[in-house]
């Protein structure tokens, strides 16, 4: 226990602790009676008013690059290595 700081200090310390766990459990409970809180194995569904996502994105673009450009490309990436 440090010396420094005066028994009361400590005990306001200990008494606001213990009453942070016992408003969260408290909290908790309440929310299982209500049930408002999320479990685990509870399957997600999706909104009805949304529509349908795809997960199906624009296609992949390539471009070739010719030997110049390469070889600035690998002496910038090299410039970036270095730090």
């Amino acid at each position: 226990m440090p010396e420094h700081v005066p028994i009361l200090q400590l005990i306001g310390v200990a008494v606001l602790a213990v009453a942070a766990v016992i408003w969260a459990l408290t909290l908790l409970r309440l929310l299982d009676r209500a049930g408002l809180r999320p479990s685990a194995g509870r399957a997600t569904t999706p909104l009805p008013a949304l529509p349908r996502q795809t997960r199906v994105g624009p296609e992949l673009e390539s471009v070739e690059l010719t030997p110049a450009e390469q070889a600035a490309f690998a002496g910038l990436a090299r410039q970036l290595a270095d730090g």
